[in-house]
């Protein structure tokens, strides 16, 4: 389904995107947390502008994590790093913090008046899978969708349990599926709301 270039903005606010750090899993598949990364913050923050997103949580319990958020934040939204780089200034503007996921659910439902469709993503293929295709159909209804994206090594099983539906797995001309998630979010958010 083609998408005028003109509408693309609307739909961008229709989607929030958030970089959960806790609860994911590490390679053994142990519920762990996750650190917060400079990269992932100012990356994912610059796609999420460019493809209109209302806006980019960075989901961390951990205080020292949170603290680390503001202080890149406060130098790019109000310190020296505002004037330095606007471009950058308005992409961070998109970032909040959440302690939880539950928190991220209760804020993102307060924000809109309405609960949103939850959509997470994984690298392997799982049995709630919705297409890009049904999203972008969705959206242009209307639709108002939450996507989750796992630091480590991806969403818990417990997480992806309780979503909405999983998007596809991101699959390329060989088997090797490791992307960082700042590629990931690139491509994720191309496929949602990219022009077609």
């Amino acid at each position: 389904m083609a998408i005028a270039p003109e509408s693309l903005a609307p739909l961008g606010a229709q989607v929030e995107l958030a970089l959960v750090h806790y609860p994911v899993a590490n390679k053994n598949g142990e519920t762990i947390g996750s650190a917060v990364t400079n990269l992932d913050i100012h990356d994912i923050a610059r796609a999420g502008r460019t493809f209109g997103i209302a806006r980019y949580y960075i989901v961390t319990p951990y205080e020292d994590q949170q603290q680390l958020v503001t202080e890149i934040l406060d130098h790019w939204l109000t310190g020296r790093g505002s004037v330095y780089n606007e471009k950058r200034k308005a992409a961070l503007a998109l970032v909040r913090i959440c302690e939880s996921l539950e928190a991220l659910y209760a804020q993102v439902e307060a924000q809109w008046g309405t609960r949103p469709t939850v959509l997470a993503t994984c690298a392997k293929p799982q049995a709630n899978t919705v297409s890009y295709e049904a999203v972008r159909r969705r959206l242009s209804a209307g639709e108002r969708f939450l996507l989750l994206f796992g630091t480590g090594w991806g969403l818990t099983s417990e997480v992806l349990a309780r979503v909405d539906a999983t998007l596809p797995p991101i699959s390329g001309a060989t088997e090797y599926n490791h992307l960082s998630v700042r590629s990931a979010a690139a491509i994720v958010l191309d496929r949602v709301l990219g022009n077609r």
